[in-house]
């Protein structure tokens, strides 16, 4: 590996690139050099005025896929689709310890060239190699475009700040000066989505007036709004203290204690407050969102006991239904105001015996990043509806005084 002579500007050159955003691509081969694939983020077209449409490649020496490439002197670029992110973690080697071949992720059609082309990609070059140099360590591969694949829906997958992202729509503005106007007024949130309906409709009320322009809310799983914070999609995220890497800063907000959620007819209501090995041998239904679900496996483990799962679900609803239908009991931190499933049967509560680790949920945001403006305005909304004790409902919280 060629080192440059100033390795302070090839870190900042590394760092400024990784805001570039730019589709996830996993290029294939195959011939009598043998089927390969590897994820790329460098691609881009060369051009369209050439005897063929002609684009380009970047793929490091190191990789195996490499070597396949230059002698089949064939490639397919498939064009990741926002939902195939797993494609790409397979191709990047990130399952290699319980995946022995990388295609068994997806299904394959032989393109023209031999390449393998994935069944339902966003959109597929199928390509003959024309010219190859190498620039630092990394071949640079100039692909003749034979074939053309387009779904017909579907948005790209995009890779920035060294996270996943997706493609959204943005409207133009009339004038440059009303899009100066409107520069920094959206607020973008994320939020775990176990949590998010009970506490961002109020936090977004008490933002009333203050907030200008558009409002765009991330929900989804921890991963989800983790790698929205790290692309720079979302400004700020509301969520559980777990699994966050060094590029995620948190500011705790509260910290919930587990109960346990039982239908109001259980012969489990019958006790003020349950222990976990009272729990154990019965039938559970867990929430299944992870990082939820390793959570409320742990607070068992370390206990020395194990859950009896019989149920899963990701949906909290779903959650509550099925303990309302007396298929088990739950064990939850998110407390919604109502005791009633969506087919209106009743649900209790209980609080837990044993001294366990309570859950946090934290205000995280991109390291470095600085609230501002309508961000700024609400982190510190945030920050006073859990102060409040506006995130813990009445009835729950006299219900489990009283009991």
């Amino acid at each position: 590996m060629v080192e440059p002579s100033d390795s302070k500007l090839r870190r900042r050159f590394l760092s400024a690139m990784s805001r570039a955003a730019s589709t996830v691509n996993v290029v294939t081969t195959a011939g009598s050099a043998g089927r390969a694939g590897v994820t790329v983020s460098s691609m881009a077209p060369v051009s369209a005025d050439s005897r063929n449409p002609t684009l380009l490649v970047c793929v490091h020496e190191l990789s195996p896929a490499a070597n396949n490439i230059l002698e089949n002197k064939v490639f397919c670029v498939n064009v990741l689709r926002d939902d195939q992110s797993y494609i790409a973690d397979s191709f990047a080697g990130r399952f290699k310890d319980t995946v022995s071949d990388k295609f068994e992720c997806a299904e394959w059609i032989e393109e023209k060239s031999g390449s393998p082309r994935l069944l339902n990609p966003l959109v597929a070059f199928d390509c003959i190699v024309s010219g190859v140099s190498i620039v630092g360590t990394h071949h640079v591969i100039i692909g003749e475009v034979n074939g053309i694949y387009i779904s017909g829906t579907g948005s790209p997958l995009i890779y920035a700040r060294r996270a996943y992202g997706t493609a959204t729509r943005i409207d133009s503005v009339e004038s440059i000066s009303s899009g100066i106007a409107l520069e920094g007024r959206d607020l973008r949130i994320g939020c775990f989505h176990t949590f998010g309906p009970f506490v961002l409709p109020g936090i977004l009320e008490r933002l009333g007036t203050r907030q200008s322009g558009q409002v765009k809310l991330v929900e989804g799983d921890h991963r989800r709004v983790v790698e929205s914070l790290r692309s720079g999609e979302t400004d700020l995220g509301l969520l559980y203290d777990f699994d966050l890497d060094e590029g995620v800063e948190v500011e705790p907000l509260a910290e919930l204690d587990p109960y346990v959620l039982l239908a109001e007819d259980s012969k489990l209501a019958e006790f003020s407050v349950l222990k976990l090995e009272q729990l154990a041998p019965r039938a559970m239904v867990l929430l299944d969102a992870p990082p939820s679900s390793e959570y409320f496996r742990s607070l068992f483990l370390n206990a020395g006991l194990e859950p009896s799962v019989a149920y899963t679900s990701g949906s909290l609803e779903m959650v509550r239904g099925m303990v309302a239908r007396g298929l088990g009991y739950s064990l939850l931190t998110t407390r919604p105001a109502a005791n009633l499933a969506y087919d209106g049967n009743r649900l209790t509560t209980r609080p837990l015996f044993d001294r366990v680790r309570p859950s946090r949920v934290v205000l995280a945001r991109r390291k470095g990043a600085e609230d501002t403006g309508i961000v700024a305005a609400f982190a510190e909304l945030c920050r006073e509806f859990f102060d409040d004790g506006a995130a813990q409902p009445r009835n729950f919280r006299n219900e489990t005084q009283e009991n």
